[in-house]
């Protein structure tokens, strides 16, 4: 077992002394300090450690019974050390336990290394325990005694700040403890804590922290001296403070007697003296450490200055501390506010993700059902057509039951990529004059037959003056807004129910209004009915059919034409839809819109002029084109059928119209367009596109598919219409 390097009885003052020495050495070196009193309550047998960088020393002292002394020993070696100090962990409280802790870890870097102590503290123990030192100290106890009490006072308090600072990063509270004590200890009439600050290069500050003697003091907490840039020193006191330096003022009258600023500052809050000490955060300039003397000129003296600007030294670390702290606990909190939101977006993305994945397995089972039923028609009334022979009547009726279904099936499939239009921003609007009567007289029409289906008494009440019949929008949007609302008041209306079509202006604009006494809606599934893939009954049993688009589409089509729509409805008693769209001033238009769909009846394009020349169709389909064939041919007109838009070989067959038809694959339609028109004027050639409107330059008509043969024939006569008359 390793030897004490000391090892002797002393009276109870020389243990004090011994301490002191090495506190005022670890406090220079910057050195981990460990007493008695931080650990356990009771001072009966005091021990110092003492754990620098190079070096560990253990001072402990046993009473000594019946007489007033003490066993003092001194240990150097960290092992023996780190085992004195788990032997008292027990003893220790469990909140104190860390300190111990922290000082076993910076032991153990030192077990590999000579237990020596450094020259210069092996002197200072020597000079403290030898034979001369004893005697003057026996001769001037009571001096002696005096100035080392002072000076391990200085030291205890440093040692208390610097333990204070290792356990708590809370720095205001820090700051007013220190400024207490500190104050106490120097016995001056007001201590200030003062902290700098710039904004846009103008030097500014505030005393934040203060402990004054009694009442008599004034405060100053909250103020600053306006006086900074000192003209009377050498240079200013904030460069000097910048640079470390302390600036100590025994008289201010004095010394200040140049500057009348400083003066009248001094005078009006009753400073005789002060002791300025900066205190450097990072070799920045924080702040300062001010002693004031009130009541008198005050000589500081050289250990006050020292061990205040120790103090401030010590301070600075706990300032650096704090902040790290601070920014530290900001990151955390800007990080668990990120998360937080982060994992709130989530749940809600999480909860949308769920409601789709609902809605799409609702929608698909509605639209299962929806598609099964008319094919499920179509392809049981044509193979009885196909497999067994019927007579004329009969295979009439089954292929009006096969023309139903298989329209039904092109209004579902134009509801959803209408919507799938509107959900891209796809939709446009067509925009043409039309009378407000007139579609009103459509649209019950329209519907008429499921009316009367259902035994529904459909009507309306137009009150709409003939000088404000006319509006400008799309006729064919506006007409399926009316056809959806009206057609899903008549399906919820029970037989002998009433259902009424209204429309009014107010002022600019254009109300209708579409009522019925049905069923009515819950006002729990109101906010969902214009949703899109939202069904108020998604259930296989549900009692009445549909896909559910409707409503959705007519939304759509009503925020296009910046309007509104809005609904009142009470459960058992019936619902109420009003749209209004605003009046738009119409534009003025060279020609019809190409896509009218109020044409003439067939009949009446029997009297137009018939048209000399062929008609070429290029497509790749030979199903469509068989079918365009036969009903071009059959109307009279010659048809050639190309698969490829060659232009030599169109030009060649001299045709009065080309018809393009979807798909296109063989090759840039545009350009095809082009070089015709390059050829040919719309006088002299007609070019028609059998498919989706599109952007192309040079076409002068598009027919949309499915074909419709009455309706196709339609589009071509009107047409080939205005080549006809040109060529008379």
């Amino acid at each position: 077992m390793p030897q004490p390097v000391f090892d002797r009885i002393l009276p109870a003052f020389f243990y004090e002394r011994i301490a002191t020495v090495l506190l005022a050495e670890a406090s220079q070196r910057g050195a981990t300090v460990l007493s008695r009193e931080d650990v356990i309550a009771s001072a009966d047998a005091p021990f110092l450690v003492i754990v620098a960088e190079t070096f560990a020393l253990l001072l402990q002292a046993e009473p000594v019974p019946q007489m007033s002394a003490y066993r003092v020993e001194i240990l150097t070696d960290p092992r023996a050390i780190a085992r004195f100090l788990r032997k008292i962990r027990s003893q220790v409280p469990v909140n104190r336990r860390p300190l111990i802790r922290t000082v076993l870890r910076q032991l153990a870097p030192l077990n590999t290394q000579e237990p020596l102590l450094p020259a210069d503290l092996a002197i200072a123990l020597m000079a403290v325990l030898s034979e001369e030192t004893t005697a003057q100290c026996q001769t001037c106890q009571p001096l002696v005694t005096a100035a080392l009490n002072e000076r391990q006072a200085q030291e205890r308090l440093l040692h208390q700040v610097t333990t204070q600072i290792r356990q708590s990063l809370e720095l205001p509270e820090l700051l007013k403890t220190a400024v207490d004590r500190i104050r106490e200890f120097l016995h001056v009439d007001r201590l200030l804590v003062g902290q700098f600050g710039e904004t846009q290069g103008e030097l500014h500050g505030q005393i934040t922290y203060e402990s004054c003697r009694n009442g008599s003091v004034p405060s100053v907490l909250g103020l600053w001296d306006d006086c900074w840039q000192w003209s009377a020193l050498p240079s200013s006191s904030y460069q000097r403070l910048s640079r470390g330096e302390t600036i100590v003022v025994s008289n201010i009258e004095q010394f200040y007697k140049e500057v009348p600023c400083l003066q009248s500052f001094a005078a009006r809050w009753q400073i005789k003296a002060w002791l300025i000490v900066p205190i450097l955060v990072q070799e920045k300039l924080w702040g300062v450490l001010i002693a004031h003397q009130c009541d008198r000129p005050r000589q500081w003296q050289p250990q006050e200055v020292e061990f205040l600007t120790h103090l401030s030294q010590h301070l600075s670390i706990a300032i650096y501390q704090a902040q790290l702290y601070s920014e530290l606990q900001q990151q955390k909190a800007t990080l668990e506010q990120r998360v937080n939101e982060r994992t709130q977006a989530l749940r809600e993305a999480l909860s949308a993700m769920e409601a789709a994945h609902r809605i799409k397995n609702d929608f698909l089972a509605t639209m299962s059902h929806e598609l099964r039923t008319p094919l499920t028609c179509i392809i049981g009334v044509s193979a009885t057509l196909l497999r067994w022979p019927l007579d004329a009547a009969k295979q009439r009726e089954y292929l009006e039951i096969i023309h139903e279904s298989g329209t039904h099936l092109l209004e579902l499939i134009n509801s959803i990529l209408d919507l799938s239009q509107a959900e891209f921003g796809r939709s446009h609007l067509h925009r043409s004059t039309f009378s407000i009567r007139q579609l009103c007289t459509d649209c019950i029409e329209v519907v008429k037959p499921q009316a009367h289906r259902h035994q529904v008494n459909l009507h309306h009440q137009l009150m709409i003056p003939p000088s404000r019949d006319r509006f400008w929008g799309d006729y064919r949007r506006i007409q399926q807004i009316l056809i959806n609302l009206l057609s899903n008041a008549i399906k919820f209306t029970p037989a002998m129910g009433e259902v009424i079509l209204r429309a009014w202006w107010r002022e600019d604009e254009l109300i209708f209004q579409v009522q019925d006494n049905g069923i009515g809606i819950p006002a729990h599934l109101q906010p969902l009915l214009f949703q899109k893939f939202q069904q108020l009954d998604s259930s296989f049993g549900r009692a009445y059919t549909g896909a559910g688009l409707g409503l959705a589409l007519t939304k759509q089509w009503v925020d296009l034409h910046q309007g509104w729509i809005e609904v009142e409805s009470t459960e058992g008693k019936g619902s109420t839809f009003t749209v209004g769209l605003p009046a738009i001033p119409s534009e003025p238009v060279s020609e019809l819109p190409k896509h009218k769909l109020d044409v003439p009846p067939l009949a009446t394009t029997d009297m137009l002029v018939e048209p000399e020349g062929r008609i070429v169709l290029v497509s790749e389909d030979e199903a469509t084109a068989t079918l365009i064939c036969s009903i071009l041919t059959t109307a009279g007109y010659q048809v050639i059928w190309l698969v490829d838009g060659e232009v030599e070989r169109l030009l060649a067959l001299t045709p009065m119209a080309v018809l393009l038809a979807e798909p296109f694959s063989y090759g840039d339609v545009q350009e095809l367009v082009d070089q015709l028109r390059q050829r040919c004027t719309p006088e002299q050639l007609k070019i028609f596109i059998l498919g989706a409107e599109g952007n192309y330059q040079g076409v002068d008509r598009y027919i949309p598919l499915p074909i419709n043969p009455e309706s196709f024939l339609q589009q071509m006569t009107m047409g080939l219409t205005s080549l006809a008359i040109s060529a008379q």
